[in-house]
């Protein structure tokens, strides 16, 4: 059974080597893509086409978006010797598919091993639904452009301290 992750724990997740201030994709693939090179960069990685595949393979079952400007492409593979986590900002918005046809703006990138021994991947996801269903959080997200300020940002949600 797993338990909740608490608000600091989730925080402490978020890597500035993993934080994109402006992605320069401008579609679904391209994100993928970009968060894959971003992994192969930081040696979380070693194999982007296999990240890359997995990623889509996850898309094509249905988009990661879950509305509100929110994306979380997530998966599981071989690649990972732990949980990785990546946040990329597009302050303009891309098309991702998302439920309700909004623009997607903030991105989470979930990646994990099949056996993961800490067993994080599915309380991060929830914890990152939970997070950013308030607006104020959302929008101060989306304003940030460095990663301190994500991370401030973040923390000055309440019961993250």
């Amino acid at each position: 059974m797993e338990r909740p992750m608490t608000n600091k724990e989730f925080v402490d997740l978020f890597k500035e080597e993993l934080y994109i201030a402006n992605l320069k994709a401008r579609n679904k693939q391209g994100v993928l893509e970009e968060f894959s090179d971003l992994l192969v960069q930081t040696g979380k990685i070693s194999n982007r086409a296999i990240v890359v595949d997995m990623l889509a393979r996850r898309e094509s079952l249905g988009s990661t978006a879950i509305g509100k400007g929110l994306a979380i492409p997530h998966g599981r593979t071989l690649m990972a010797r732990d949980l990785i986590v990546a946040f990329g900002r597009c302050p303009e918005g891309l098309d991702f598919d998302a439920p309700d046809d909004q623009p997607v703006h903030l991105f989470f990138l979930i990646i994990a091993p099949y056996q993961e021994r800490n067993q994080r991947y599915l309380p991060a996801l929830g914890k990152i639904a939970e997070f950013f269903q308030e607006k104020k959080l959302r929008d101060k997200v989306l304003q940030t452009g460095h990663f301190e300020e994500f991370i401030d940002a973040l923390c000055s949600r309440e019961g993250t301290q």
